[in-house]
């Protein structure tokens, strides 16, 4: 896959660990992408997410320009077709068509491994982010209030989802 910005996608691997940490570490200080306050580990990180379903799209040059990967939701066998997905590209790249490249990536390799939803949370200051999930294919489906405390603020959250339109 190549994106306008001339990036390519590829799978996520241990190589790519300090970049896509350091992007998951700069999402977080800007504050409107997650609750976690911190990155985790390599280690952490990689054990949580599913390995089929992680990207890093890169520069001609090899520096990650963003990235994303998805977890399970539930070990349940109703839910063996949903997942819960996290994107990040570094601020230096946005706007160039990195995320959606991202996302397709994703739905790509979900819908290929039967997977028939994608979901998430964001927080509703995060506009950049539920725009860029409404070109993908992404609807908003409700509003989570106060749901949590992020640095000792309550914080809503928008449920969003894409459902395929393939696996049925």
């Amino acid at each position: 896959m190549t994106a306008p910005a001339g990036a390519r996608v590829v799978a996520m691997g241990p190589g790519h660990a300090d970049e896509v940490l350091a992007i998951y570490r700069l999402g977080i200080e800007e504050g409107d992408a997650t609750f976690e306050t911190a990155p985790p580990t390599w280690e952490q990180f990689d054990a949580a997410r599913l390995p089929g379903h992680r990207y890093v799209a890169v520069a001609g040059t090899g520096r990650v320009l963003g990235w994303v990967a998805a977890t399970r939701v539930s070990d349940r066998c109703a839910y063996a077709g949903v997942v819960e997905h996290s994107v990040y590209v570094h601020p230096d790249a946005r706007g160039r068509g990195i995320g959606l490249l991202l996302l397709n990536a994703l739905i790509d390799s979900t819908e290929t491994a039967g997977v028939w939803t994608i979901q998430s949370g964001v927080f509703p200051e995060n506009t950049g982010s539920l725009a860029l999930h409404e070109k993908a294919g992404f609807r908003v489906i409700g509003t989570r209030e106060r749901i949590g405390r992020h640095h000792g603020v309550w914080r809503d959250v928008v449920l969003i989802e894409r459902r395929s339109r393939t696996v049925v």
